[in-house]
């Protein structure tokens, strides 16, 4: 997975040159590169904190689970250059965000749909190379699986953020974090990395999972 990285920080190469997306710094090192905010992208969080084996190509198929208006879905694009991104948003009003994006970035697909109903998108989403979830609810697990099942190829990977106050305010995150694994280990799936999201996330443990049946 190609991305920059200098003095502690990382960027991907801006797609659309001259265009940031959610205001983020461009910075211009022969090409231009958009700064990659872990505060505001779970997935730039994991990669700071030690992340290794996540595999994303310039043809990569991702289906993203969450996809909100499009920050960690762009540098994805900027990656996955000449893949394609199938982006699954609840909201109409966020989707139209997605949408907007879109139009400039071509391999990025807006879907307004409900990540806890796959099956309503399996006439647009093909088999993919990742599933990417974050989805704070109670249910996270359950609903990654279902996707991972029904688009993941065999061989697929799986990244799955699970924010622990969104299934349990009581418990403790370490706890939540075991049982979680367990549901996905029951399942079939291979764990490949654990990593905690802190400082830039609280409470938040990112799993790259593999499909292999």
């Amino acid at each position: 997975m190609k991305v920059y990285s200098k003095d502690g920080k990382i960027a991907t190469k801006n797609l659309t040159p001259g265009i940031s997306v959610y205001g983020e710094e461009l910075i211009k090192e022969n090409e231009e590169y958009r700064l990659w905010n872990p505060r505001r992208s779970k997935l730039a969080a994991a990669l700071l904190n030690g992340l290794e084996n996540l595999k994303i190509t310039n043809t990569s198929k991702v289906l993203y689970l969450g996809a909100s208006t499009g920050t960690t879905v762009s540098h994805i694009s900027d990656i996955a250059i000449n893949g394609r991104i199938y982006a699954i948003e609840f909201s109409p009003t966020t989707a139209k965000k997605l949408v907007q994006l879109s139009h400039r970035r071509l391999n990025i697909a807006p879907i307004l749909g409900d990540a806890t109903k796959p099956k309503e998108y399996m006439n647009i989403v093909e088999k993919v190379d990742l599933v990417y979830c974050d989805v704070a609810q109670s249910k996270q697990s359950e609903l990654f699986m279902k996707n991972m099942n029904l688009f993941a190829k065999n061989g697929g990977l799986g990244f799955l953020v699970i924010k622990s106050r969104s299934i349990d305010v009581v418990q403790k995150p370490k706890r939540i974090f075991k049982q979680e694994e367990k549901k996905l280990k029951e399942k079939g799936f291979k764990i490949i990395e654990k990593v905690k999201l802190e400082p830039f996330e609280k409470d938040h443990m990112a799993f790259l999972v593999e499909k292999n049946f």
